[in-house]
Parts: structure tokens; sequence; C-alpha cells
């Protein structure tokens, strides 16, 4: 399997006339130019898969489509790409065993992950937030938001290359955060966090002493103003303090605002 350039024109692979009309009536954003960004879809939908190929294709993103769990981390071994849209619900291995083993592996700990499922429940997507996705979009979706998403997430997605140029680090009191090499350590020991895991502390320690909204830190980690519910960021918050052990402390909550992170002196 090979990454297909840049789409134009058709879209193969849809035989579903409902979804053609469907298409032939959408707005889509501009086409642009092919970029160095690699998207894995992984949707067993042949139609819906066709689909979103189609449109991250058209928008200027190289892509390649995996119809089953077991494609999926066949491809994920093969070439890893820079962001994956995953369907949850698959054959032979599910989406969220995917999610948790690509977080379970160093080469594909930090790629962004865009859960792309019909499931609308609450629960369903606090779990995938769980699991380490950077995102959702649920069925039945804009193509326009899903490639404004897909463009965001990389946007926020911090670097992987340890040592690169330009990198900085942060330090608050036992915390330290290689922004470059995205790594966190805590009293010289390393700590494993999701990318919105980390991109949270970040966004708390370079405003360290201020209060911080959940609608702040929802437009600032996760680059939207949309009204997801609170608990997203509550429990984010939650899971990063417990992995940073006592040092989770020092992530105060603000009651009736937010979140506060205060160093120890």
């Amino acid at each position: 399997m090979t990454w297909q350039p840049h789409a134009t024109g058709v879209v193969p692979g849809i035989r579903d006339t409902s979804v053609r009309l469907l298409l032939q009536s959408l707005d889509f954003l501009p086409m642009a130019e092919q970029t160095s960004a690699r998207i894995l879809v992984i949707e067993d939908e042949p139609d819906i898969s066709a689909l979103v190929a189609y449109q991250l294709a058209h928008a200027g993103f190289q892509v390649r489509t995996a119809s089953t769990g077991g494609e999926a981390l066949r491809a994920l071994d093969s070439e890893p790409p820079d962001l994956v849209v995953l369907d949850l619900m698959l054959p032979e291995v599910s989406g969220t065993e995917i999610l948790r083993t690509m977080r379970s592996r160093k080469e594909t700990k930090s790629t962004p992950v865009i859960v792309l499922t019909a499931r609308s429940e609450e629960e369903d997507r606090l779990r995938g937030f769980e699991l380490g996705a950077d995102d959702y979009v649920s069925k039945p979706f804009s193509p326009k938001e899903l490639v404004l998403r897909v463009r965001a997430v990389l946007r926020r997605a911090p670097p992987s290359e340890p040592g690169a140029k330009g990198s900085r680090v942060l330090r608050a009191s036992s915390i330290t955060v290689d922004i470059g090499a995205n790594r966190v350590t805590v009293d010289g020991s390393e700590i494993e966090l999701t990318p919105k895991e980390f991109q949270l502390l970040v966004c708390l320690i370079e405003r360290r002493g201020r209060t911080q909204s959940r609608s702040a830190l929802l437009e600032a980690v996760w680059d939207t103003t949309a009204a997801i519910e609170t608990r997203t960021v509550d429990m984010h918050v939650g899971r990063l303090r417990t992995k940073l052990g006592p040092a989770g402390d020092m992530i105060e909550t603000v009651r009736g605002f937010g979140y506060r992170f205060h160093p120890e002196e």
C-alpha cells in the first residue's frame, strides 16, 4: 500500500449513490498544494473511507487507508504516519485497542489521532480521550470540519525529534519539560504523557500563577471554542496529576473558575 497523492476530480471507491449525492452538495475547502504530512485513515466502511481519503487528499495530504484492525497495525508498523483518522468500530482489532497499542509504542505514542465514529454518547468520546485521542469527529460529518480539525491537530502536535533545533526547556520545581524532545521528567525520572496531556502541562506551566478557565484551556490545548463538555478538561487534568505523582499537587483547582499551576518554592 502506498501513500496516495493529491486527488483531483472524481471520488474513487464510493459506490453508495446517496454518499455520491451528498459529496456533490458539499462545500469543500479550496484545493491545496500537496504537503509532506501523511495521514492514515482506518475505516472499515468503503464508502466512508473513500470519502475521507478524498477530502484529505483534496486538501493536499498524502493518504493511506486500512479497512481492518490487523491491516491498520501492519500499516503503522511499516511506516508510521503523521496523523491517524481512526474509526472505533473495526473488525479483527477494535479501534480502542489500536489506540491503546499506538500509545504503548515508542514510534507512535505521540502520533496525533482523530477518532471518527458514529457514536455520539459522551462516555464514548471520553473513553477515546482517556486512551489518548487528540480529537473526535462524529458521523455524519462536514468535510470542512474534518480537514480543519486535521490541520489544527497537526499544527498543535509537539515536535518529536530529540534535540531539535530551537528546542525549549521549561522547568518548574521538580518538573522539567523538554518541548523539542517531547519529554517530561519529575525529579529526573521520565514520565509518559499523551500528546494532549503534554500540551496541557506546557500550557499550565507557561501560564504559571494565573488561573485558567476551562474554556481558555479548551481553546489553547484543543484549539476549539466549541461547547465540549467540561469533563474533558477535568479528566485530562486528573490523569495528568496522577502521572505527575506528588508534583501533580502543583496543579491547583480554583473552584468555580478552572485551574492554576502553582510551583513549589
